[in-house]
């Protein structure tokens, strides 16, 4: 049997990685936005693209989206390059930009509707409106959503096209915890259903529960990579204390009361935490100091470090503009 060279194309593409990057880099001006960065995406994985503000995250998507030109590197999206070869590449992937993408006065089923027309098998597009409860809210213009309504409108109109590959910025920002959590279970099922993901996100908790592969890049630059249990485990488990209690305690003189070579610290207003190996004395300890100062101790906790402790060690807690 002969294989046509346009077929033979389509199954090398398949066995490519969902993204590659290679060397990337990208200046505004005498700023380096992205800095040599190297990236590798199999398919069908959730990749979290974490970073502070300003660390060439949207940069980073939008070069793999095609809206802009590298200064330097090669990056591939289904195999594909998304400059050169947009065209044959765009009905294959869908994009949520952070700043909505909707026309402010359309209705939210007519956006759909209209997104849906483009592609040559979208989803039902009432069954997507009721699964992301905007059932209701078919009618209503774009500008007249609220927040959350808006994010849901814009993660159905990234979807609705059936993609290989979905790039989504800031997915449940401004979405209350029901909505949250709604959007994780669909961002579930398209993973289990083979769609590869790619987002950016500000909370830690959904990079933690949702990514199969978590990047944190900084300055432009990739400054850790793995799974998020590759990136917590660098504390055994029984190695940290955490509590919240009264903002501004002395962490200098809860160090002095716990035994020598533990360190103390606020890591957020009202937040502490302690290194050490943490027994039963440890714990007694800490909260009879705390009934000293005249506070109570609340949701202490025995563990290893989460995301966002890995993510502040490596980036810094100062904040950015």
């Amino acid at each position: 049997m002969v294989v046509s060279e346009s077929h033979r194309r389509a199954e090398s593409d398949d066995a490519r990685p969902a993204l590659e990057i290679k060397g990337l880099i990208k200046k505004f001006g005498a700023t380096t936005a992205v800095d040599g960065i190297d990236l590798h995406m199999p398919r069908g994985q959730l990749l979290a693209l974490l970073g502070p503000n300003g660390a060439g995250k949207t940069t980073t998507v939008e070069i793999c989206e095609g809206l802009r030109r590298p200064d330097h590197g090669t990056v591939r999206v289904l195999g594909k390059d998304p400059r050169t070869e947009g065209a044959s590449l765009r009905p294959r992937i869908g994009v949520m930009p952070q700043g909505g993408g909707a026309y402010p006065g359309i209705r939210s089923e007519e956006m759909l509707r209209l997104v849906a027309s483009c592609a040559a098998n979208p989803l039902d597009v009432g069954w997507l409106l009721d699964i992301l409860g905007l059932a209701g809210a078919g009618r209503t213009p774009f500008k007249r959503l609220s927040g959350g309504q808006q994010q849901r409108l814009s993660l159905a109109c990234a979807i609705v096209g059936r993609p290989e590959l979905v790039f989504l910025d800031e997915p449940t920002a401004g979405m209350d915890p029901q909505a949250r959590r709604l959007v994780w279970e669909l961002l579930g099922a398209l993973r289990a259903d083979g769609v590869s993901v790619l987002l950016t996100t500000h909370l830690m908790e959904e990079a933690e529960s949702l990514a199969d592969h978590v990047v944190i890049i900084d300055h432009g630059e990739i400054v850790a990579s793995g799974s998020p249990t590759a990136l917590t485990n660098g504390v055994p488990e029984n190695a940290q204390l955490r509590f919240r209690a009264r903002k501004g305690l002395d962490t200098t003189l809860l160090a002095a009361a716990l035994p020598e070579g533990y360190l103390v610290s606020e890591t957020a207003p009202g937040t502490y935490r302690v290194d050490g190996s943490v027994d039963p004395q440890v714990i007694s300890a800490v909260t009879a100091w705390c009934a000293q100062q005249g506070v109570l101790a609340e949701h202490l906790q025995v563990g290893k470090r989460d995301l966002e402790e890995v993510f502040l060690e490596l980036t810094g807690r100062e904040l950015r503009n």
